[in-house]
């Protein structure tokens, strides 16, 4: 088995809290182009220390607006690419409320669709662990500890980061 590097919760935490409410220049903002939630938080794993994985169409990568993989801007891509990524880039479980650190990933669906559709890092855990008291940073509809529970949701799926390959 390879190495599995330790995530850096409090780079990605720092991250989100500074680019929740506006914009990274090095990144294209996809807000009008279908939503800019995944992008942000594949920023925010990737500030986290997880490298990139460059493989064309099943890959994790950003090089500019025309040069990324699918699962780097799109919500159920990443899901697919976080379920099955054995290689480079973060390393994940699915995961439970009772289980999740800051620094995770949430994902959520809106309808009654199999499809994730907003992707999201949680920033604060709240004791006793509920929807209600896990607090989240988003983008599209710029969020910054901002509670779980204010989402009208069909499913929701926690992905725990266990670290990452290089």
């Amino acid at each position: 088995m390879t190495k599995l590097y330790p995530y850096n919760r409090q780079k990605a935490l720092a991250y989100a809290k500074r680019w929740a409410f506006d914009r990274n220049p090095k990144y294209y903002n996809f807000e009008k182009l279908g939503g800019d939630c995944t992008n942000f938080i594949s920023q925010v794993i990737h500030a986290g220390g997880c490298p990139m994985n460059y493989e064309k169409w099943t890959g994790w990568y950003y090089v500019n607006v025309n040069n990324r993989a699918p699962a780097w801007t799109s919500a159920n891509y990443l899901r697919k690419f976080l379920m099955n990524n054995k290689s480079t880039g973060p390393i994940i479980e699915k995961s439970n409320i009772n289980e999740i650190q800051l620094g995770d990933i949430v994902q959520l669906n809106f309808d009654s669709d199999s499809i994730f559709e907003h992707s999201l890092v949680i920033v604060d855990i709240k004791e006793p662990r509920s929807v209600k008291n896990i607090y989240i940073a988003a983008h599209t509809y710029d969020r910054y500890h901002y509670s779980l529970s204010n989402y009208i949701i069909e499913d929701i799926e926690y992905y725990h980061i266990l670290g990452y390959k290089k």
